[in-house]
């Protein structure tokens, strides 16, 4: 504030005074909060009429669920169990192991069958026979990985063909090195 200005805050805003409130006591205690269910401090109610803690024209109190069923104190909230349509019935564990490695050597065959066309090529075998059994897995109802069993198909169909490609290459190149 400026001197000669009293009140009056030098960037034009005026401060929030509250002519009516007790002077700040910044070494006293912090005042009380009222318990659940008690009247508040100083004798103050709610504008409504109502006392704290209790709900107003019908609705529950603050932080309750009117249609929630009551748990015991400390008991955790019960959800419904989560189903699919066209899934497996409850209680039955999924295997989508098969899918997800094979996905994973696919991946794998095809960055192999780029530098080393002798792992890469296996890699891509291995990734092709997973997929199938993948997919069996998923046609009995055993998984539910039907993508990722595809996609190790295909991923290893595209690594073999790109290590054979590479040994071909690779072979070409070197005869030619041995020819001059």
């Amino acid at each position: 504030m400026q001197p000669g200005y009293p009140g009056q805050d030098p960037y034009g805003q005026q401060p929030n005074q509250d002519p009516t409130a007790q002077p700040n006591d910044p070494y006293a205690q912090p005042p009380q909060a009222p318990q659940y269910g008690q009247q508040p401090q100083y004798g103050q109610q709610p504008t409504s009429g109502q006392p704290y803690g209790q709900p107003t024209s019908g609705q529950p109190a603050y932080g309750q669920d009117p249609y929630a069923q009551q748990q015991p104190y400390g008991a955790a909230p019960q959800y419904p169990a989560a189903g699919y349509p066209g899934g497996p019935a409850q209680g039955q564990g999924q295997n989508n192991t098969m899918g997800l490695i094979g996905m994973i050597v696919g991946i794998t065959s095809i960055v192999l069958g780029l530098c080393c066309p002798l792992l890469g090529v296996p890699a891509g075998i291995a990734a092709v026979i997973l997929g199938v059994l993948g997919q069996k897995k998923v046609q009995s109802g055993e998984a539910s990985n039907a993508g990722q069993a595809r996609a190790a198909l295909i991923c290893g169909a595209v690594g073999v063909v790109v290590g054979i490609i590479s040994a071909i290459a690779g072979a070409a190149i070197n005869m030619n090195n041995f020819g001059s």
